[in-house]
């Protein structure tokens, strides 16, 4: 009997001492709400495109949308099942682009038939004569063609384009001063996005495996077959599972690189679907936090734009959608 009494007590210790350990090396959690107090500036971009209407007229357009289809919402609580995320950072997601970026169409059936519209078109990923295809077998892209993950292969080639091309004579010609995904990856519209969702082919391949991984229905994806990433970008149920997969990613990067756990904010998920980059604004965020440390400062939370200080600002109204 004592043996067994001795034998539990050390299991107990050494489960409170795991507990500790997790304890201690959790990610800091960032409460909910907004860390500004006045919602910080509105790009002249989504002032332009708010002309003839106003920004709460669309969050209601949008936030009405959600609240009268009832599928919609139920193939929204699927989609963050699917990835192990709380649904309403899919809800702010939509609203803030909705509300900052594009109107929502009134009806989803209107996504499903514009998405079937682009599978019958001629799409090349290309800038004037030179298609993706083969810009990425030039001798600056090769440090990224060991790397198997497709969010760090697609973040490497950006990362070339940024240092070597972007801007710059390079192989032979004159690049333009512009992001990749919109000299690369937009051929219809420099620039903008598409869907529901409002992705981009480029975030597309990003998640692309995150999204097989859960999933297999899902195609694998592909710059050889522009239109099938237009048609899954466009299609509501695939697009809620890459918009789930991309949020999923954006948590599981600033716990990993920044150690913040932002899961328990939607504002500030909603910033960095909205912003990108996530895994450089991450460790920009840590090598900032590391150097207040060595100075003796508070680290700085993550912190939300105007696009997510709107979501926090919403949050009770949007969480009543579920």
């Amino acid at each position: 009997m004592m043996k067994m009494h001795a034998a539990l007590l050390l299991v107990g210790c050494l489960l409170l001492q795991a507990f500790h350990y997790a304890e201690a090396n959790a990610a800091t959690i960032v409460p909910p709400g907004n860390r500004n107090a006045k919602q910080p500036a509105i790009p002249g971009g989504s002032i332009k495109r708010t002309r003839g209407t106003t920004f709460e007229k669309k969050y209601q357009k949008i936030r009405n949308l959600l609240a009268s289809d009832r599928k919609l919402m139920g193939k929204i609580k699927s989609a963050a099942k699917t990835h192990g995320i709380d649904p309403i950072h899919i809800i702010g997601a939509l609203v803030g682009e909705h509300t900052y970026n594009v109107d929502a169409k009134d009806r989803l059936q209107s996504y499903y038939v514009k998405a079937m519209a682009y599978l019958g078109q001629d799409l090349t990923f290309k800038y004037k004569r030179t298609k993706l295809k083969d810009l990425i077998k030039q001798p600056a892209f090769a440090k990224c063609d060991s790397i198997s993950k497709a969010y760090d292969l697609w973040t490497c080639r950006e990362a070339v384009w940024n240092q070597s091309y972007r801007g710059k004579n390079f192989a032979g010609q004159r690049w333009p001063n512009n992001r990749f995904g919109a000299v690369f990856f937009q051929p219809l519209y420099a620039g903008q996005t598409f869907g529901l969702g409002q992705l981009n082919p480029l975030t597309a391949l990003k998640v692309n495996d995150m999204v097989r991984a859960k999933t297999r229905r899902e195609p694998k994806l592909s710059i050889k077959n522009a239109p099938l990433i237009y048609n899954t970008i466009m299609e509501p149920d695939s697009t809620l599972l890459y918009m789930a997969a991309v949020l999923r990613h954006a948590i599981d990067a600033y716990a990993r690189i920044a150690d913040f756990d932002i899961s328990k904010n939607p504002g500030v998920t909603a910033t960095l679907y909205n912003l990108g980059n996530v895994t450089v604004r991450a460790s920009n965020l840590s090598k900032k936090n590391a150097r207040r440390k060595a100075a003796g400062q508070s680290r700085i939370l993550p912190a939300e734009n105007y696009y997510g200080w709107l979501i926090n600002n919403k949050l009770d109204d949007l969480r009543s959608l579920l």
